[in-house]
């Protein structure tokens, strides 16, 4: 067994052991299959091409078994971060999310999400973030006030 897989199930099992009701998980919208874009939630990962296959399994893995826990399971596919704290300034890789509107996206499913799957980074044409701005009210652009 994958120590994700392994370590999922732990925590679901913990959550459900203290009764939580919702489960908020974090994956990425950086995996999704070759195809037509931008990629909505339900198209599929990529979970058979190369050595990075590995690492979407496991994530596929994960969302699954939080989307099947019976909790209200809301599953954050975000992308590649960067802004203060991480290990880029700017944006360099697609699709990109600032650190501040993957905080607020957080916030926004902490206290507003639906169960589901939401893609979490900025309109560059790779993935669609239409979901998450109407359900949730996500916006790319926010951030801290400096």
């Amino acid at each position: 067994m994958h120590a994700c897989t392994e370590g999922t199930l732990n925590l679901i099992a913990a959550a459900q052991a203290a009764s939580a009701r919702r489960f908020i998980v974090q994956s990425v919208a950086f995996a999704y299959a070759p195809g037509a874009e931008p990629h909505s939630e339900t198209d599929p990962l990529n979970v058979s091409e190369g050595a990075r296959a590995v690492t979407v399994r496991a994530a596929a893995d994960m969302e699954g078994q939080v989307l099947s826990s019976g909790m209200e399971a809301i599953v954050l596919r975000y992308g590649f971060f960067y802004g203060p704290g991480t290990w880029h300034a700017d944006p360099i890789r697609k699709p990109p999310l600032h650190i501040d509107a993957a905080a607020q996206a957080t916030l926004l499913a902490v206290t507003r999400g639906r169960p589901g799957v939401y893609n979490i980074a900025e309109e560059d044409g790779m993935v669609s973030i239409a979901k998450a701005r109407g359900e949730l009210g996500f916006d790319p652009a926010f951030r801290l006030p400096a």
